[in-house]
């Protein structure tokens, strides 16, 4: 087993390299960061064109019929430009959901569109009140004959403000367990009854709080059975909790050796000649390498026909909690000039050290957080009691 990649994996990143380097120019960066909003329609369409959208799709979705590494790769890249990608991320992975579980009409209704980047899909499954327990949803689907009415509300549903559908998880029988009482449904953000508030984060992010009065649907709009919304639920999970976070850290470990290579000191020495700035760059080194193997490992298991349960687990939690180790260890190398911000002209490595301290914190909670990924981990991966 070994994780390096083949001759034309490595052709293939760099060629998606050299598209990202063109396709999102600093322009571009500054109204990412400036809106919050993680998406911009003439990148995504872009990566469409490229066909880097779903590489690893079947060629009439739109993909290209490529190998798990070279999607890896993809992923890894768009991570370590920093892409707008998350609202096609979400987008991507619902549609892979449909076309598992989703009915004829549903495939032909969502698919050619989601692939296309004429479609776009938020998820909706935290709570106010319930946090990391998605399960313990009180957001309610009610059935009338052939429609189903909708009450609720969901936090944290990034980009539901511009998507055309949210993912919804509600619950239809308040009588049974709380995870068997829960459906998942398609729903049109055009419905009357949805609505979206701005709730901003510490990176800067703009992320929503979610509405849902007396919002009707059809019955068409239900994916998976009734009652069954756990089971398709977890079909999500399972992609999130294998995610890895190690390109961010390769970023910022990419920043931090320019900034001690390229400054001086008053006495005309470069901090790289300090063995502290050494130490602190070397550890963050080694853990980027760690969380790269763990992710590929998991990569490695999926071509393999093997499902990562406590693997994807185990990549998320440490490339995350390495990535929040490192952002704050090489603030405090920098020293207060890391803490200037991105639009803040004297700011080090273009302010890079406090975005990336300040969306660090948020990463071990995206997915799932730490300690749910630990109780994964612990239950399903060494087989310990609940």
């Amino acid at each position: 087993m070994h994780f390096q990649l083949e001759p034309q994996t490595v052709a293939y990143r760099d060629e998606v390299r050299a598209h990202l380097a063109q396709a999102l120019p600093p322009e571009v960066e500054e109204r990412v960061y400036r809106s919050g909003v993680a998406h911009d329609h003439d990148f995504a369409l872009g990566l469409v064109d490229k066909g880097y959208f779903a590489p690893s799709w079947p060629e009439e979705f739109g993909g290209q019929n490529r190998n798990a590494w070279d999607d890896q790769v993809v992923k890894e890249q768009m991570m370590l430009f920093d892409a707008p990608v998350y609202l096609s991320e979400t987008t991507r992975m619902v549609a892979s959901i449909i076309r598992q579980i989703g009915t004829s009409e549903m495939k032909d209704r969502i698919l050619g569109g989601a692939l296309k980047g004429d479609i776009t899909i938020a998820l909706g499954f935290t709570e106010p009140e319930c946090g990391s327990d998605v399960a313990a949803a009180a957001t309610k689907a009610v059935r009338e004959d052939n429609t189903w009415v909708i009450n609720g509300s969901k936090m944290f549903t990034t980009n539901g403000h511009i998507a055309d559908y949210i993912f919804l998880l509600a619950r239809t029988d308040p009588d049974k367990p709380k995870h068997k009482g829960l459906t998942m449904f398609l729903v049109p953000c055009a419905t009357e009854g949805f609505e979206a508030q701005a709730v901003w984060t510490l990176s800067g992010e703009r992320t929503n709080i979610t509405f849902f009065s007396d919002v009707r649907i059809g019955d068409e709009w239900r994916i998976g059975e009734v009652d069954g919304g756990w089971q398709v639920l977890g079909l999500s999970l399972q992609d999130e909790h294998a995610s890895g976070w190690g390109p961010h850290l390769a970023r910022l470990l990419e920043h931090a050796e320019s900034w001690a290579t390229t400054t001086r000191l008053p006495n005309g020495s470069k901090h790289i000649d300090n063995p502290d700035v050494r130490r602190r760059i070397a550890r963050a080194a080694m853990e980027t390498e760690v969380s790269t193997l763990l992710q590929r490992r998991c990569v490695w298991m999926a071509e393999q026909g093997q499902v990562p349960v406590a693997e994807g687990p185990m990549s998320k939690v440490f490339s995350t909690e390495a990535l929040e180790r490192a952002s704050q260890d090489i603030v405090e190398m920098v020293g207060p000039d890391a803490l200037r911000s991105y639009l803040e002209p004297t700011a080090p490595e273009h302010g890079r050290f406090d975005h990336t301290l300040r969306f660090s914190l948020g990463t071990t909670i995206y997915a799932g957080t730490s300690e749910v990924q630990r109780t994964i981990i612990a239950q399903r991966g060494l087989g310990l009691p609940r």
